[in-house]
């Protein structure tokens, strides 16, 4: 790999140190790019702009390990702002855009932000979300441009020592199955680790760029767009979100030679018009298309490379684990269709229902241990305790086995948890939506499968005795409660919901209800 500081022996430990050694081996080479104007940021530009936002946040009395927190979409700005929270010491915690307004409050005030960065459409909204009184303040900003208020001048080591490998970094919520989200706790450390591993595994080198349409509050932007680039010193282009129609002239018009997307991405683009003769050819110097968040299907795989003449690779990670855990190999020939590839970054190994390592070929529980494992859960010991064997492997709740070429195949959750495109959706949350309404007795959520989403959402409910209700009634209601992106596909009315001897809600059984 032709990376930074190739013939130093300590690797890098912490963000920090990337962008440092970034800028000193590339300093004129373009960091990033974006689709909405001729606004570019090269390396040592990126050094100067990470040094601003760590003296600025430390003229706002903010100290090293205090959280900012960033409702922003995707752009220029983005990129500076989390790059040069982390760089100055602080832990950046990317808000997700999908939240409902209560989850997000949540997040808010469980991440003991000190500080909010937010775009002019949401500044308002997320001043609301506060309480009245608090301390936190709420700052307006530009998603394409750093405009730093009153900036200070930016001193190199002015600032203190740099951050420590094991320092908190990233504070990363995410959905579970029960209520409210969990705070992923990621170091310096955690996050060098895996940017080395997968600039490693896909050979990037610092001719590389990635058309980054993922939003960087999810683990797989944020680590495989925003920071392996600056393991190999490539680049990324960045747009705003994901649009079909601009997919393909962005990643040709940007000089992409890799994209990451997800599969609900691969859905839509197999469902679009096919590119002109002069893009499709361009395609050529796309050397791969990197997939992950949800499991891809086969067919859909087989149809991408046939149409746009694009190899994929399959991975799988977790936010917990700095995105990718699994990568299937760079090379095609060596690829296993159906397989979320090898470990990657760590070990990984199946266990038993006694967390005892199975055979190879055998089915159990995934479970991984390695330097991109989190620290645990934020103010939530009980639940990083569950998260861990005695032993210290992480348990991931998937089902899977290992061949014995060490390729892993996942065949389902242990977590109900619904993968809508690659968002995790609880299902608890949407049951007790559908129990706010006054007709409801019982409710249930499910995922299902869906050609363009992965998982689509079933309500199964039983109404109350005497009590009317209809359909688009109930999925009005649910929008109400839970936004668009929430809101089941398919409602189903039951005279009672499957159970197990302990009273708990056989999810599984109502799929079927489905197709009836």
């Amino acid at each position: 790999m032709d990376g930074i500081d190739a013939g130093c022996a300590v690797a890098p430990a912490s963000v920090y140190t990337l962008i440092e050694r970034a800028a000193r081996a590339h300093p004129r080479a373009l960091y990033a790019l974006t689709t909405e104007s001729a606004d570019t940021l090269n390396y040592v530009q990126l050094q100067r702009q990470c040094w601003r936002v760590g003296a600025w946040l430390r003229s706002q009395g903010l100290q090293s390990g205090d959280t900012v927190s960033l409702v922003v979409p995707n752009g220029l700005g983005t990129l500076q702002w989390l790059l040069g929270a982390m760089h100055g010491g602080f832990c950046v915690n990317p808000v997700n855009l999908l939240s409902q307004p209560d989850q997000m409050r949540y997040v808010l005030q469980h991440s003991d932000c000190k500080l909010v960065l937010a775009s002019a459409d949401w500044a308002p909204k997320v001043q609301a979300l506060l309480p009245a009184g608090s301390a936190v303040r709420v700052l307006q900003v530009d998603a394409e441009r750093l405009d730093l208020p009153e900036a200070p001048a930016a001193v190199h080591g002015a600032m203190g020592l740099a951050p420590a490998p094991d320092a908190l970094a990233l504070l990363m919520y995410t959905s579970g199955t029960t209520g409210n989200p969990k705070g992923v706790m990621l170091t310096h450390a955690n996050l060098a680790a895996n940017a080395l591993s997968i600039a490693a595994e896909h050979a990037l080198t610092a001719a590389d760029r990635v058309l980054g349409v993922l939003p960087l509050y999810h683990i797989n932007a944020f680590a495989v767009t925003m920071l392996a680039p600056l393991a190999s010193g490539g680049s990324v282009v960045m747009a705003p979100r994901f649009s079909a129609q601009r997919f393909w002239d962005q990643a040709v018009g940007g000089g992409c030679t890799w994209i990451n997307v997800v599969p609900t991405i691969i859905s839509f683009l197999l469902e679009g018009e096919l590119p002109v003769p002069a893009t499709l050819a361009a395609l050529a110097r796309i050397r791969f298309c990197r997939s992950a968040s949800a499991a891809l299907p086969p067919e859909y795989l087989r149809a991408f490379e046939a149409r746009f003449g694009i190899g994929v690779i399959e991975t799988m990670g977790l936010t917990e684990t700095v995105a990718p855990s699994f990568s299937n190999p760079l090379h095609a020939a060596l690829r296993k269709l159906g397989s979320v590839g090898r470990a990657s970054g760590g070990l990984a190994q199946v266990v038993d229902t006694t967390l005892q390592p199975v055979p190879d070929g055998a089915a159990g529980e995934i479970t991984i241990r390695g330097p991109h494992v989190m620290r645990g859960y934020y103010k939530n010991e009980t639940a990083t305790a569950e998260a861990f064997t005695p032993d210290g492997w992480l348990r991931t709740g998937d089902l899977g086995h290992r061949d014995s070429d060490g390729f892993f195949y996942v065949t389902g959750r242990i977590k109900e948890l619904i993968i809508k495109g690659g968002e995790n959706i609880a299902p608890r949350e949407i049951d007790e939506a559908l129990l706010k309404h006054p007709a409801v007795l019982d409710a249930a959520a499910v995922g299902i499968p869906d050609k363009h989403y992965g998982q689509e959402i079933l309500a199964c409910v039983v109404l109350r005795e005497g009590a009317t209700a209809d359909a688009d009634g109930l999925l009005q209601h649910c929008e109400q409660h839970l936004g668009r992106y929430k809101t089941p596909k398919l409602l189903r009315f039951v005279t009672e919901l499957p159970r197990g001897p302990s009273g708990k809600v056989q999810r599984l059984k109502l799929a079927a209800l489905a197709v009836d």
